[in-house]
């Protein structure tokens, strides 16, 4: 049998690179969309390589239709197909609402949701039968952090986009789910927080720790191949802190 084959947004780097990396253990073929870090997407394939595994780097902006096309195209013309979407590639500016620049707003909505949209489009034109797209959101559109509403707005609209192309896609056999991490030893998360804080943030949840990126990847493995029977849903990938 031909391996599997995963597209990942966002792939290079913290919660992206270990799902690049989870898959590509697990036996995928992965190509890794990346917005701008070419040496941090050079240095996971070349770490996947090493460990056996098979993938490609290739840089995109994932608001840019043609650039996500691009993406697609390559992967199927060197890996024959696409099974798997991951779309991980997101920013975060954090600000009060009454004080966030609107430039800023509409550069989160064009990455944030605008991306999320144009992948998911692409991937319900291509993943082939026996297929998943996964989109990621956030725990933080229920525990409501201060600071996060323009981040949290658009994960909100991305969580609803699953249950909608789930029922679109019927009779293809290609489930569509979001993950929604709690907070995550990412370099994203942990900028800017200082030691309290984010021992505050450790305890939210029963297992009084922050999530690690390998957590979330073993959610997307999950979804990617046996849990057939769960579509249309957001898991919140959070140690019980809801």
């Amino acid at each position: 049998m031909n391996p599997r084959v995963a597209i990942v947004t966002g792939g290079s780097r913290g919660i992206g690179r270990a799902i690049s990396e989870r898959l590509t253990a697990d036996g995928y073929q992965v190509a890794i969309a990346y917005a701008g870090n070419t040496a941090a997407a050079d240095e996971t394939v070349a770490t996947i390589t090493t460990a056996g595994g098979e993938a490609f780097a290739v840089q995109a902006d994932i608001s840019d239709e043609k650039q996500v096309a691009a993406v697609f195209a390559e992967t199927e013309k060197r890996f024959g197909g696409v099974d798997v979407v991951v779309n991980s590639a997101g920013i975060m500016s954090l600000a009060p609402v009454a004080d966030f620049d609107l430039a800023e707003f509409d550069r989160i909505v064009a990455t944030n949701l605008r991306g999320a949209f144009i992948v998911s489009q692409l991937a319900a034109r291509t993943v082939r039968e026996g297929g998943s797209i996964i989109n990621f959101s956030t725990t933080v559109t229920r525990t409501h952090f201060p600071t996060y509403a323009p981040y949290a707005a658009t994960k909100a609209a991305v969580e609803a986009l699953a249950p909608i192309l789930a029922k679109e896609l019927a009779g293809k056999n290609i489930t569509v789910n979001t993950v929604a991490p709690g907070p995550t030893a990412t370099d994203l998360f942990l900028t800017g927080k200082d030691d309290a804080t984010i021992e505050r943030l450790a305890g939210m949840n029963p297992m009084n720790r922050l999530g690690t990126p390998d957590d979330i990847a073993e959610v997307v493995a999950f979804l990617a191949g046996p849990a057939r029977w769960v579509n249309g849903q957001t898991i919140f990938a959070n140690g019980g802190v809801i």
